[in-house]
């Protein structure tokens, strides 16, 4: 909880700090003028707190729509797959390996541009677990919130390369067990279109 305490309160203060700049900015070069946005991209990250005694890191894809709604404000909608690999661990001298945990993630939100090119992200919704038998959780779903930070890297013809840093975060998997919650620090790498 204080980790994630600690990293909103680095994206407010990134907010707050690009905003500031925002005057500085060319009104010419807006990004968001363009329509309804599609991406598709690759997403990796590191557990944190708990979860990062027991896995390595994880994998997986998503496909994301920008919808503009006001001038530099677009309403996102995200769907994809996360696998997080279990590591081996030994307990009373046996290797045993972590079953991976595998989540299809459904999110909306908001993305904002405060700078040309830059944004400000953040998405709410549920995490659906795929195996949650193999490693033990009693549910089958888990709320999930992720602020972003990232930058629109424009290409030919409309398109962009779009990079992302977020933290992600969710509830409980397992209600009795209180480390049973799936954060990380990830990376998304997309084509947007």
């Amino acid at each position: 909880m204080k980790n994630s305490l600690k990293i909103t309160a680095i994206v407010l203060g990134l907010a707050g700090f690009t905003l500031g700049a925002k005057a500085q900015t060319n009104p010419s070069a807006k990004t968001t003028t363009s329509g309804i946005r599609y991406s598709i991209g690759v997403d990796a990250g590191i557990p944190t707190g708990k979860l990062s005694d027991s896995y390595n890191w994880n994998l997986g894809g998503s496909l994301q729509v920008d919808i503009p709604v006001a001038s530099q404000l677009f309403v996102t909608v995200n769907a994809g797959y996360n696998n997080f690999f279990g590591k081996d661990l030994t307990v009373a001298g046996v290797t045993v390996k972590q079953p991976n945990i595998q989540l299809l993630p459904a999110k909306a939100g908001l993305k904002f541009f405060p700078v040309n090119n830059f944004y400000v992200q953040g998405e709410a919704g549920a995490a659906f677990v795929l195996n949650k038998k193999d490693f033990g959780a009693d549910k089958s779903a888990a709320f999930i919130y992720a602020p972003q930070i990232g930058y629109q890297f424009p290409l030919s013809g409309g398109s962009y390369l779009d990079a992302g840093v977020r933290y992600e975060a969710s509830t409980k998997l397992n209600s009795a067990i209180d480390d049973s919650k799936v954060n990380f620090v990830g990376l998304r790498l997309a084509y947007g279109f």
